[in-house]
């Protein structure tokens, strides 16, 4: 575990340099790092089409190899985020509020780093490249532990990345990849609370529950997507049908795709058949409860876990519902507090489906496929936080800060 230990401390060492950095040094350093993404794109695609033929030989599914793969565009859509990464404003140092009391102290609330912070996630290398940038302009050291599946592309990726940042002027050891894959360097990575402020891990249940339950550092959930797109009675049918396929098909292996479809009785024997069709042309398995069922006797009945299931694959669960508040309930029962999506032309509804449905995105007549950080604005996200404490849904800059206090006085001492 020597190499976990050395690149934590290094790190560590790292970050309380890294968080006095200025903007400049850092946008350059930005700057610096897309241009080189660019020019080695070709060594990218060949070391990561190294980790897709391991990948396809090792068996792993559609969407799995969908989330590995790198290709010009993607690279490109990276290099866009870093872009629009370094444009934002920085965030550190940012004086939040501040006021002064009656004894005369003025008291400064100002944003700081988080200090180092550590990803463990799976097979997508984007992440690297979000994870890295939006440290670097937050101030933040990070250490990267990423899976087997994509271990080549992370070191390629990684090896681009430190070169062209340390050469800009960021402190040496402010961006690490643990290289070791094996689960006994994860479980000690996650004990290592002396050096790393937070953790996030992204990717699937499975991962999220076992640095979540295993990690003795503060840790933030991100990434499972049990989300569900709700068709109210007074919907544009051809606007929802727009909605649905998207949310489900555009790229089905991703946490804000759509798992679940639920349809106000109402309208159900008029859009089912019309979903039902488009969604067969998607080549989408449709599993429907007795009354989706029967629309359509040729679709598979749903079971209990598939309401509970993220299926990131092309698979969605269709269920028929009494009204919004009925939507509602399933969703709060089933849901992953991702993102939801309510279609329909009724302002009531509308907001009473915003009001009580419990998720970081709540959207009205609108995919859930927006909830990213380059959507949103952020250039990436490090993570989709679905807890409440202390960041909700896409995590950009502000979301990899927390706040000092600053406090000025004139030899002011307390009475009592």
């Amino acid at each position: 575990m020597n190499e976990v230990l050395e690149k934590a401390q290094a790190a560590k060492f790292a970050s309380r340099k890294l968080a006095n950095v200025p903007a400049k040094i850092k946008d350059d350093a930005l700057s610096s790092i897309a241009s080189q993404l660019e020019k080695n794109a070709k060594d990218i695609i060949e070391s990561n089409s190294i980790d897709l033929e391991a990948g396809e030989k090792k068996g792993l599914s559609k969407g799995l190899l969908d989330r590995l793969a790198l290709d010009g565009s993607r690279i490109k859509g990276m290099v866009e985020g870093l872009y629009t990464i370094k444009n934002l404003a920085d965030p550190i140092g940012e004086i939040i509020s501040e006021w002064r009391r009656p004894n005369g102290l003025k008291i400064k609330k100002v944003r700081v780093p988080l200090g180092v912070v550590g990803i463990i996630y799976e097979a997508r290398p984007n992440v690297t490249v979000d994870s890295a940038a939006l440290c670097l302009k937050s101030g933040n050291a990070v250490i990267l532990r990423g899976g087997t599946d994509a271990i080549n592309s992370n070191i390629m990726l990684t090896k681009i990345i430190r070169e062209a940042a340390y050469k800009a002027g960021i402190p040496d050891g402010s961006i690490q990849l643990i290289e070791d894959t094996s689960r006994d360097s994860a479980e000690y990575f996650m004990k290592l609370r002396e050096y790393i402020d937070v953790l996030i891990p992204r990717g699937g249940k499975s991962l999220i529950q076992t640095v979540v339950q295993k990690s003795l550092i503060p840790t933030i959930e991100t990434g499972e997507g049990n989300c569900h797109a709700y068709v109210e009675k007074t919907a544009d049918l051809k606007m929802a049908a727009e909605i649905v396929l998207n949310a489900k098909c555009s790229r089905p292996s991703v946490c804000n795709a759509v798992e679940s479809l639920l349809v106000d009785e109402a309208i159900a024997a008029k859009f089912l058949p019309m979903i039902y069709a488009r969604l067969r042309n998607a080549n989408v398995e449709i599993r429907g409860d007795e009354k989706a069922l029967a629309v359509d006797k040729t679709i598979k009945l749903a079971v209990e876990d598939d309401w509970s299931t993220e299926f990131l694959s092309l698979v969605l669960a269709v269920k028929v519902v009494k009204g919004v508040e009925d939507a509602v309930e399933h969703i709060n029962k089933y849901g992953t507090k991702h993102s939801e999506t309510i279609i329909t032309k009724d302002k009531v509804s509308a907001k009473y489906f915003t009001n009580n449905v419990d998720a970081a995105a709540v959207y009205v007549n609108a995919s859930t496929r927006f909830t990213d950080g380059f959507e949103f604005g952020f250039g990436a996200e490090i993570g989709i936080s679905t807890q409440k404490l202390h960041a909700r849904g896409p995590m950009g800059l502000k979301e990899l800060t927390s706040y000092k206090y600053v406090i000025s006085g004139a030899g002011q001492v307390r009475a009592v």
